[in-house]
């Protein structure tokens, strides 16, 4: 199964980190999250991988251009202009990095990449570059084959920030440590798309999210695999620090490697 990932946009609410780099690159415990997000894809089976680049792009080519020298041991001999790799360990990922263009909008990235999927019924995953779970990809397709619709979202309840209070007139009669939300269910961003979805993409301008899933919801054709575990978006530097955290106790959630 291949995997497809936008990691084109700007992250504005990120600005901190991506005035100088594009938000998938943004690191955690010294990776890229676009590095943490292979390595979960990786251990569970997909080597695949068409990354939807846009804006500042050409870091995101840089960094796989030189993946070896990023994450292997060397010894370059400047006399002889040679260079001997002490680390043996290679991951075996085959990595398609395509610019989608900075203004493009993100149904518009995946309707330009549509050359690069299979012409078989085979579904592809869709996420994007900056979130990070530990969704069983396993069971999200065979739940995803079971029920026989052209797409599979990813459903998560993200956990509340604040403590929250339950009032009987001015006495507090229950007080909850950041309580899971408030019941609702949100995209966790972890899509299985069968290949013909993409013929819902008019154009560049198109948004995934206000278009075509609308379009599968009305007709009947999107389905929600339940996701109860880890789940965390880096949309701001409280949430880059959350993960930062989390990495640094040795015991990150979405390690599974």
């Amino acid at each position: 199964m291949k995997a497809v990932i936008l990691a084109g946009g700007l992250g504005s609410r990120l600005a901190e980190e991506t005035s100088v780099r594009p938000k998938p690159m943004v690191e955690i415990g010294g990776k890229p999250l676009l590095w943490h997000l292979l390595k979960i894809l990786g251990t569970q089976g997909i080597d695949d991988f068409v990354i939807c680049t846009g804006y500042k792009g050409y870091l995101i080519k840089e960094y796989f251009a030189n993946y070896l020298f990023h994450t292997a041991d060397f010894t370059v001999d400047l006399k002889n202009g040679r260079v001997e790799m002490h680390d043996g360990h290679v991951d075996p990922w085959r990595v398609s990095i395509i610019d989608t263009g900075e203004q493009t909008n993100t149904g518009g990235r995946i309707r330009r990449i549509r050359h690069l999927l299979d012409d078989s019924d085979e579904p592809f995953l869709l996420t994007y570059g900056d979130g990070l779970a530990d969704v069983d990809l396993g069971a999200l397709r065979r739940f995803h084959d079971a029920h026989g619709r052209r797409a599979t979202v990813t459903a998560v309840q993200p956990p509340g920030r604040f403590g929250a209070l339950s009032l009987d007139g001015d006495a507090v009669t229950r007080f909850t440590e950041k309580p899971q939300g408030d019941g609702a269910w949100i995209s966790g961003g972890f899509f299985l798309l069968d290949p013909s979805v993409v013929d819902l993409i008019e154009d560049d301008d198109t948004s995934w999210e206000s278009g075509p899933l609308e379009q599968l919801a009305a007709a009947g054709q999107l389905a929600a695999y339940r996701h109860d575990g880890y789940f965390q978006p880096c949309d701001t530097l409280r949430d880059k620090h959350v993960l930062e955290r989390l990495w640094d106790t040795g015991k990150a959630p979405w390690r599974n490697w």
